[in-house]
């Protein structure tokens, strides 16, 4: 065999080397290991839509919508992704949902933010404990936090007031129990304790109005244009989010509604109150940074250590929590040091490139998206589904015909 051919025969050999090791991708925990870059399949460069005008009344500013309570300030739920808590209430009610890796020790697990602000589901839950990340993304969207107690981090954030807040287990900032309820153990196939919080919509939007709360929005919104006709729709496509095990999502898109039907960790992801598929119109894939947060780590660089103000035990002894939770680079303003990355953006049944920014400077700062132009995304009117996922984690989106 020639010398020539030999050398090609030795690049498509580690071509093919190289797409096998791509397929196994593998959870990233401390951010420190050199990871390979997210690559998600098949791009297309086809730019998103023509710019559009910022909403303005009678609309949702996030989605773009007509509705009654358009001028109506949001209020933003943590919830679990936990399989035995499924199917979980009121997303899909929502605005915005946020999904993000939250990893603990060496468990690999997710956790949501559902944003209301149209609608007014009749239960919001399970809920679940915060996390400080998802404070931040909710302050952007000037919506008041509600939680089911917290992290150390986290509840040190809400004790501070960095955001107006509810916490329905009563361990910091607004203590305020009241405000939710709880399921009986084994009611609706809720087996665990951990999976009973919950909260009737209503009740918190009154709660939030009789803390004193401001009630009406503030936020500017992200612009939204007609979406496309169904003549020239593609004729499906599917998106997999890979993050691990039962949190893995998966997106069919339907040209009929021009929406994407969600698939969580294998299963048909459905509204617990009204039984309807979750189907959110847009979806962001936004990459983060992800690091575990350590006591032995040096975070002098940081405009806050996220050790301070905080009891030494737990930092040191049987019950410290290093290394329990984790820091995303989103643009919060206490722990990061990046505020910006690579985005993926799902609507109209195709995938456009662009990236995210929010300023590190303010937790109120809007979290913007933008095309691969430099152009503020135009989306199309209807619910934003954002998962958030770190470099490495495999994303892939298979175009329909």
């Amino acid at each position: 065999m020639s010398l020539g051919k030999k050398f090609g025969v030795f690049v498509v050999v580690v071509a093919l080397l190289g797409g096998v090791a791509y397929g196994f991708g593998v959870w990233p925990f401390t951010g420190k290991e050199k990871r390979t870059p997210i690559e998600i399949s098949r791009p297309t460069d086809e730019a998103p839509k023509e710019e559009a005008a910022l909403p303005s009344g009678p609309v949702s500013p996030i989605t773009g919508l007509p509705c009654d309570n358009w001028n109506r300030r949001p209020i933003a739920v943590m919830q679990p992704a936990d399989r035995q808590a499924r199917p979980a209430a009121g997303f899909s009610q929502a605005d915005m949902v946020f999904e993000i890796p939250t990893p603990a020790f060496d468990m690999m697990v997710t956790r949501l933010l559902g944003v209301y602000l149209c609608n007014t589901p009749e239960d919001i839950g399970s809920m679940r404990s915060t996390r400080h990340d998802f404070i931040a993304l909710a302050g952007g969207l000037d919506a008041v936090f509600v939680g089911w107690g917290g992290s150390a981090f986290a509840l040190k954030k809400l004790n501070e007031n960095v955001i107006e807040n509810i916490d329905c287990n009563g361990q910091g900032g607004k203590k305020a129990p009241e405000c939710c309820y709880r399921k009986p153990l084994g009611q609706d196939g809720l087996n665990r304790v951990e999976d009973t919080g919950y909260a009737k919509g209503a009740k918190l939007f009154e709660c939030a109005k009789d803390f004193g709360y401001r009630t009406e929005g503030k936020f500017e919104g992200y612009r939204h244009a007609a979406e496309s006709s169904r003549d020239v729709r593609p004729k499906g496509g599917t998106l997999v989010v890979g993050y691990p095990t039962s949190a893995k999502a998966e997106y069919a898109y339907d040209p009929e509604t021009n929406s994407y039907l969600r698939t969580w960790g294998g299963n048909l992801d459905v509204d617990r109150n009204n039984r309807q598929r979750i189907a959110p119109k847009n979806i962001v894939v936004m990459v983060a940074e992800n690091e575990q947060i350590l006591a032995e780590e040096n975070y002098s660089n940081r405009p806050q250590d996220p050790w301070s103000g905080l009891e030494e035990w737990e930092k040191v002894g049987p019950k410290n929590i290093s290394g329990r939770y984790n820091n995303l680079q989103i643009g919060d303003p206490w722990f990061d040091t990046k505020g910006e990355g690579e985005a993926r953006y799902y609507m109209d049944g195709k995938e456009f490139r662009g990236t995210w920014k929010k300023d590190r400077g303010s937790i109120e700062s809007k979290l913007f998206f933008y095309d691969a132009s430099g152009k503020e995304v135009t989306f199309v009117p209807g619910q934003i589904w954002v998962d958030v996922v770190v470099p490495g984690l495999k994303v892939e989106w298979t175009p329909g015909a």
